[in-house]
C-alpha cells in the first residue's frame, strides 16, 4: 500500500473525513507543483546536479558545474529519477513517470563505452567530445584514443544509474529499446569487470587479465609503509565508500527484475569475496581496499592499510541482504565475529574510528599535513576519520533473521509505514508559490575554497527526500 493511501487510512481513524481529503489532495498537488518546477526549470536534458543557487547563477554537483552539466553520483540524476518513480507508483500520474524516463534518457546519452558512467555528463557539443560513449561504439567509433572512458563504482555512481534504468525499464514493460539496451550493456560490463575472486575494482576502462588476480584469503602484510607510497590503486579490490556492496545490491535487483541467473551468480560471487576478505584474528572485519595479494593497502594519502570501522558495517549489511535474497547460510557466518570486533573497537564516545591499525587495533588518524598519527587532535576536515557506530542496528537485524526467518523480514519490509500528518503538512507548507523548496545552503567559492558562498538554494537532496515522504 502506498504511503499516501496509508496516510489517508491513518487520518481516517483520527480526524474528520474532510480533513483527510484536504491533506491527501494537498500532498499530491504539492508533489505535482514541485515536480513541474523541477522538470521545467531545474533539469538539464532531463538530468540534475546536486545544488542550485535559487537564481541559477551558481550550480554544483560534487564540484562546480556548468549549465550544460548533470551529475550521476547521488543525490543527482539517478536519485531524482527514483524519487519521481516512487511518486508515480503512489499516484499513477504520468507527470512523474515521464520525469523519470527523461532522467533515464539523460543517463543513456552519457553511458560510456566501458559500460558505466563517469561522475558527470556534459551535454555541451564540444565538451562532450572528451568522453567515449557507448553510442560512439554503436556508430562504429571503437577506438577510445585520449577520450575519457573510465567507469566509476565509487560513491554508488554507476550502480545508482543502472538501478534507475532497470526500474524505468520495468515500468515501461521493457518496451524502450534504448533504455533496455543500456541496462544490459551496463550489467554485462560489470560481469566482465568482476575479478576471479568475485570482487570489483573501484574504477575500470578495460577488462583485467584473470591470471593476474589469484583467488586467496585475506592476510596481514608482514610490513607496510607509514609514509604514503603514491602507488596506483584503481585495480585494487575496493570496499571504500561501499563500492562492492553497491554493485552486489544492483545485481540482486537485476536478478529480481530480469530473472537472469547471471546477475544472481554475480551477486553471490561478490558475497563470496566478502567472506574471503574478512581478516583473520585479531581483527575479523574488513579493510577499505586490498592489493592483489589480499593484503590491506594504501589508496589515497589519507587512506592507509587498516581495518575500517566505516565500510565494515556496509559489508555486514550486504551479507545480510544476500542471505535475505538467497537464503544461503554462508553469508551469515562472518557476522558474529565481526560484530564482536566492532563492540570491542568502539571509541569512548560510542563512535568508531574510520581506521584501526593492523593487528594492534589502535585507532589511526592523520594530521592536517597528512602525517599518520594515533592522535585525533589535528584532523583534516574534508574526510570523516570518526564515523557512526552501526553495531546495534546490524546486530538487531541479524538477531531478527535468526528468530523470525527470511520470509517474515521480507514481508515486514513490504509494508509501508505511514508518515505523520504534521510532517506531511510541514513539507506542504514549505513549498513556495513557484513550486520550490528553498533553503539556506553553502555553495563552493571558485575564488576561495575555504570560504563557501552562503545563499538561498534549491537542493536535489531535499527534493528527493520530500517527494519520498509525500509518496
Amino acid at each position: 500500500m502506498h504511503k499516501i493511501a496509508s496516510l489517508f487510512l491513518l487520518l481516517l481513524c483520527s480526524t474528520p473525513l474532510h480533513s483527510d481529503e484536504v491533506l491527501h489532495r494537498a500532498a499530491v498537488e504539492t508533489m505535482v507543483q514541485a515536480t513541474r518546477y523541477f522538470r521545467d526549470q531545474v533539469a538539464t536534458n532531463g538530468g540534475y546536479l546536486w545544488l542550485y543557487q535559487s537564481d541559477f547563477t551558481r550550480r554544483e554537483g560534487e564540484g562546480i558545474a556548468s549549465p550544460t552539466t548533470i551529475w550521476v553520483q547521488p543525490p543527482g540524476t539517478p536519485s531524482v529519477g527514483m524519487a519521481l518513480l516512487q511518486a508515480y507508483d503512489a499516484t499513477g500520474d504520468t507527470l512523474f513517470l515521464n520525469g523519470a524516463v527523461e532522467a533515464a534518457q539523460a543517463l543513456v546519452w552519457g553511458q560510456l563505452s566501458s559500460g558505466g558512467w563517469d561522475y558527470r555528463i556534459d551535454f555541451d557539443p564540444e565538451q562532450s567530445k572528451k568522453w567515449h560513449y557507448r553510442r560512439d561504439v554503436e556508430q562504429g567509433d571503437r577506438t577510445t584514443g585520449k577520450r575519457r572512458n573510465r567507469t566509476t563504482l565509487d560513491d554508488d555512481n554507476t550502480q545508482s544509474a543502472l538501478r534507475l534504468l532497470m526500474q524505468v525499464d520495468q515500468h515501461l514493460d521493457f518496451a524502450d529499446a534504448d533504455i533496455h539496451r543500456a541496462v544490459l550493456y551496463g550489467l554485462e560490463s560489470l560481469l566482465k569487470a568482476q575479478y576471479p575472486n568475485g570482487a570489483w575494482p573501484q574504477r575500470y576502462s578495460e577488462w583485467a587479465d584473470p591470471s593476474q588476480f589469484p583467488v586467496q584469503k585475506a592476510r596481514y602484510p608482514a610490513t607496510w609503509p607509514r609514509q604514503y607510497p603514491k602507488q596506483r590503486y584503481l585495480a585494487y579490490y575496493t570496499f571504500n565508500d561501499n563500492a562492492i556492496a553497491d554493485v552486489i545490491e544492483t545485481m540482486i535487483e537485476a536478478h529480481k527484475i530480469y530473472g537472469d541467473e547471471r546477475w544472481h551468480h554475480a551477486a553471490e560471487r561478490g558475497g563470496d569475496f566478502i567472506i574471503l576478505a574478512q581478516m583473520p584474528d585479531p581483527q575479523p572485519a574488513w579493510a577499505q581496499q586490498y592489493n592483489l595479494a589480499m593484503e590491506p593497502a594504501w589508496a589515497r594519502r589519507f587512506e592507509p592499510p587498516a581495518i575500517t570501522g566505516g565500510e565494515s558495517f556496509g559489508v555486514m549489511q550486504i551479507l545480510l541482504e544476500l542471505y535475505l535474497a538467497y537464503g544461503e547460510p554462508r553469508f551469515l557466518e562472518p557476522i558474529p565475529r565481526a560484530l564482536a570486533w566492532a563492540k570491542a573497537a568502539q571509541l569512548p564516545d560510542g563512535r568508531m574510528a574510520r581506521f584501526y591499525e593492523l593487528q594492534t587495533n589502535r585507532p589511526l588518524y592523520f594530521t592536517r599535513e597528512y602525517a599518520l598519527t594515533y592522535s585525533d587532535a589535528d584532523l583534516p576536515t574534508h574526510y570523516a576519520f570518526k564515523v557512526g557506530n552501526r553495531t546495534d542496528r546490524i546486530e538487531s537485524l541479524y538477531q531478527r533473521i535468526l528468530a523470525e526467518g527470511r520470509e517474515a523480514i521480507l514481508a515486514a519490509r513490504a509494508q509501508v509505514r505511514p508518515v505523520a500528518a504534521e510532517r506531511i503538512q510541514a513539507i506542504i507548507d514549505a513549498l513556495d508559490a513557484e513550486g520550490r523548496w528553498i533553503e539556506e545552503g553553502r555553495l563552493r567559492n571558485p575564488e576561495d575554497r575555504h570560504a563557501p558562498i552562503v545563499a538561498q538554494v534549491i537542493s536535489c537532496r531535499t527534493f528527493n527526500h520530500n517527494l519520498a515522504l509525500l509518496s
